[in-house]
């Protein structure tokens, strides 16, 4: 027999799922006296041995982690409906007061996961000192500490593949949970005494990370009417830039009193907010209707404004997907063939500038500016007052790309960044000294990133028609992971963390040249005032 449903949404085990959350955080807690034994040390805990309480929370964690999942699987898995199940939020359908709940609760999601990829950049100077790591400070070590963007950016894309998997077989909800309650146990990062453990747990951090994001869009482009769609996204995905503000300030106050453990640790009091708000996650009611749970199915339906389509018009949209499909093949190829072949390339060349920046010159930006001169309280206050300065260009954008144009949108963000690029590439360590200068540049490649990513993954979602729909979105999250990729492997083969100059221009070339492709290849979404976009293309209510 199936729980009462909480607002609207059952677990299938509520004990499991709420024991397998307490024991990971118990476990996080038995972590903590062997933390806080290394005050005298600041903190200092390299090949220190676990003591008991420790492997006792390990124990639990990997315990707790199994009766979550356990707890979250539903019952009755098994489709019970033959036809295809297609649901859609009506395009005009009205804003409500649980579409503004769903916003709040999806960005603090979204904040709390990018927090953790974030955090990368500013622990890798205290872990590179406190474990003799080869660093833009420590030329002389051994290990690269680029492993740890490496594992955890390996992490990512195993999780991305994995979640969305999950959210397809357990549900967004249930999916968005485990990642939750992953991050809790993640946060162990920080008391482990050897640098391996560090990277394993980076790795099951990037696992939980990685999928959150697209679960996040794939729910809201279910529940929020098309004609707030895309704007919706452009917020809530641009919050990357909120989580750097939140990050560079918890390091400024925090690490130089606790070291840079305390950013780790920080998943503990985040990630049981993240699972606190589980009443106003609301599951897909397409996954609801498709395995027999009509009643909460249709509740979710009311509450924001989704219907169903009929079984005439959902037989007739798969009848046309595959033949369609049938006609232009499988995989990736219909991306790159005409009409798209030109907007695939603009989103190519845009997501690799935006993984070059992310993973180049953003990540190791904190040990830059130390190796610069500044004090580490000093550099991650710069890049909290930067970050700071240009947040309100995440709400610019978002009314840009609503009301004004997408495409001019993305051309007019990446322009800017690609300026600020260019500036440091060519007086990167001058900048150093002029402060007012140094924030006005580094808020385009932090807060001005965040929002182009946010924006293209909108627009990915929007330009391509339903059949290809997916893996347009895939393809753009993808190229992102892949820069970043080619950058952490370069950096562990050997080469120390490049320069301000060399970071900035390896991103701004890809960004300059996606300008020019973007204002060949881009189209207007539908809903624009601009042209219509090329033939075939959807609008995201279909």
């Amino acid at each position: 027999m199936r729980s009462r449903p909480v607002g609207g949404i059952a677990f299938a085990h509520p004990p499991a799922f709420w024991a397998g959350f307490l024991a990971c955080v118990a476990g996080v807690v038995l972590h903590l006296p062997m933390y806080l034994d290394s005050s005298d040390m600041h903190y200092h805990m390299a090949d220190m041995p676990m003591d008991t309480p420790m492997k006792a929370g390990m124990a639990l964690i990997v315990a707790g982690l199994a009766a979550t999942a356990y707890g979250l699987i539903p019952r009755g898995l098994r489709a019970s409906r033959g036809a295809e199940v297609r649901v859609r939020a009506a395009r005009d359908a009205p804003f409500r007061p649980a579409h503004i709940g769903l916003v709040l609760v999806m960005t603090t999601a979204v904040t709390i996961d990018a927090m953790k990829p974030i955090s990368l950049s500013f622990v890798a100077p205290g872990m590179g000192k406190e474990y003799g790591l080869k660093s833009a400070l420590n030329p002389g070590g051994h290990w690269p500490v680029a492993l740890l963007p490496l594992f955890g950016l390996t992490g990512t894309v195993l999780g991305s593949f994995l979640w969305g998997w999950l959210g397809d077989h357990i549900g967004r909800r249930s999916s968005i949970l485990l990642a939750g309650v992953m991050f809790v146990a993640t946060a162990v990062c920080g008391t482990m005494p050897s640098f391996w453990w560090n990277l394993v747990m980076c790795l099951l951090m990037g696992l939980a990370a990685g999928g959150m994001l697209p679960i996040t869009f794939s729910l809201l482009a279910e529940m929020v009417p098309g004609r707030h769609r895309g704007w919706v996204m452009v917020l809530i995905g641009g919050n990357l830039a909120l989580a750097y503000v939140i990050t560079s300030s918890l390091s400024s106050a925090l690490v130089p009193h606790y070291s840079w453990r305390i950013l780790w640790l920080v998943g503990l009091p985040t990630g049981v907010a993240l699972i606190l708000l589980n009443r106003w996650i609301p599951e897909s009611p397409r996954f609801l209707l498709a395995h027999g749970r009509e009643a909460e199915a249709r509740e979710i339906m009311a509450r924001y404004g989704v219907v169903e389509a009929s079984e005439e018009e959902a037989a007739a949209d798969v009848a046309r997907d595959e033949r369609e499909e049938a006609a232009r093949g499988a995989g990736y190829l219909p991306l790159f063939r005409r009409p798209f072949g030109g907007l695939s390339l603009a989103v190519v060349i845009l997501g690799l500038g935006i993984g070059l920046v992310t993973y180049g010159f953003q990540l190791w930006i904190p040990s830059n500016l130390q190796k610069l001169g500044l004090a580490q309280k000093s550099a991650d206050e710069a890049l909290r007052d930067s970050s700071l300065l240009g947040l309100p260009l995440v709400f610019v954008a978002a009314a840009m790309y609503g009301l004004w144009s997408a495409k001019k949108t993305i051309i007019v963000l990446t322009a800017l960044v690609a300026a600020a690029l260019v500036a440091f590439s060519f007086a990167g360590e001058d900048l150093a000294h002029d402060r007012v200068w140094l924030y006005v540049l580094l808020a385009g490649p932090i807060v001005g990133t965040a929002t182009i990513g946010a924006v293209l993954a909108a627009y990915s979602s929007e330009i391509y028609p339903t059949r290809i729909r997916s893996r347009g979105s895939g393809l753009s999250a993808g190229v992102g992971k892949l820069g970043g990729v080619v950058v952490t492997v370069v950096l562990v083969a050997g080469s120390t963390v490049p320069s301000i100059g060399q970071t900035a221009l390896l991103g701004a070339i890809p960004l300059l040249a996606a300008v020019v492709v973007v204002m060949f290849f881009g189209v207007e979404t539908r809903r624009a005032a601009g042209p219509a976009g090329p033939p075939g293309a959807a609008s995201a209510d279909t």
